[in-house]
């Protein structure tokens, strides 16, 4: 193992000017970035441990909508009434990923932050991009049945893994961050995350030393109807082949609102403008399935082994829009 040095820092302000210093990672619950660490996937010179800090709350704002610590527990944050009444996706997103034992240690912070389980990620004898920039991709053309299908360039076509993160772009959240410097972002999910292209070794736009502190958001949509869909290999501990984030709203029979976030199927959380702006206005039936299906996976681009990933999205948005909106077979 590759020696490194601790450090506990008492304020947000001190953890962000720590981890500003090349070398340096935040450390909460460690279940992703230890695994890399034992891999030498990451090899840090500093953690700095911010699983003290008084991050580990979710509060009601005045507007009824909800800020949450970065440092929440992911089994906490699923349990707590004022999600399960209000935000049942995000609960049900959780609860659909790891297991009791890891949800009980991950952070809402670090969730957000999960690098790709892409095989060749992982496997240091592998090229890969993300891990080596300009070593190549040994997935394009290798063994890619987990990973995207849409968004991808000739560099990069791993997959986000975070269940929660698909939840959280449904629900519009806003991540709030911490410099070292004092200032602060409040940057919303859609802005976060970047998709590869010729970097995909820069994941999100968060500078160095950048501490998430909280997430926002935002009052819950009344009358939403709401779902996780999650297809995998096994019924529990697997990562999404295909995912699906739904919060619907309707009105006299029509679809008044959609917010729909996908998983499985691209470098981040997916989600498609185009495709919700169909569907509002619209009575459900399965034509309009159809033609929903066909705008989220225009250009979608299989390699190999992950073709299946496009036919099994269509099925799978089609059964999520005919349970959300009620309509018959």
């Amino acid at each position: 193992m590759k020696t490194f040095t601790y450090e506990r820092p008492e304020t947000p302000e001190a953890a962000a000017r720590e981890t500003a210093q090349p070398g340096a990672r935040f450390i909460a619950g460690g279940t992703n970035l230890l695994d890399l660490m034992k891999l030498q996937v990451e090899t840090p010179d500093r953690l700095v441990d911010i699983s003290r800090l008084d991050l580990a709350k979710v509060e009601q704002r005045a507007d009824g909508g909800l800020t949450i610590g970065a440092l929440v527990p992911n089994s906490d944050l699923a349990a707590d009434p004022r999600v399960t009444a209000g935000y049942e996706v995000l609960s049900r997103a959780l609860l659909a990923g790891a297991s009791g034992q890891l949800r009980n240690k991950a952070t809402t912070g670090g969730n957000l932050l999960q690098r790709t389980r892409c095989y060749y990620f992982y496997d240091t004898a592998s090229a890969c991009n993300k891990r080596e920039p300009g070593s190549g991709c040994s997935a394009i053309g290798g063994f890619n049945r987990i990973l995207a299908v849409l968004g991808t360039s000739d560099h990069c076509i791993a997959t986000h893994p975070s269940d929660m993160a698909v939840a959280m772009r449904a629900l519009d959240a806003t991540i709030v961050t911490l410099k070292g410097d004092g200032d602060k972002r409040r940057i919303p999910i859609g802005d976060f995350y970047r998709l590869p292209g010729d970097t995909p070794h820069i994941e999100h736009v968060l500078e160095a030393g950048e501490l998430i502190t909280h997430i926002e958001l935002p009052p819950p949509v009344e009358g939403a109807r709401m779902l996780y869909r999650k297809v995998r290999d096994r019924a529990s501990y697997a990562f999404a082949l295909v995912s699906v984030a739904g919060v619907v709203t309707m009105a006299d029979g029509k679809i008044a609102s959609a917010a729909l976030a996908f998983g499985g199927l691209a470098h981040l959380p997916w989600r498609n403008a185009e495709l919700e702006a169909q569907l509002v206005g619209q009575a459900p039936d399965d034509a309009l399935f159809d033609a929903a299906a066909a705008t989220l996976l225009d250009g979608a681009k299989g390699h190999g082994s992950n073709d299946f990933k496009i036919p099994l999205a269509r099925r799978v948005l089609i059964a999520s829009l005919r349970e959300l909106t009620g309509a018959t077979v």
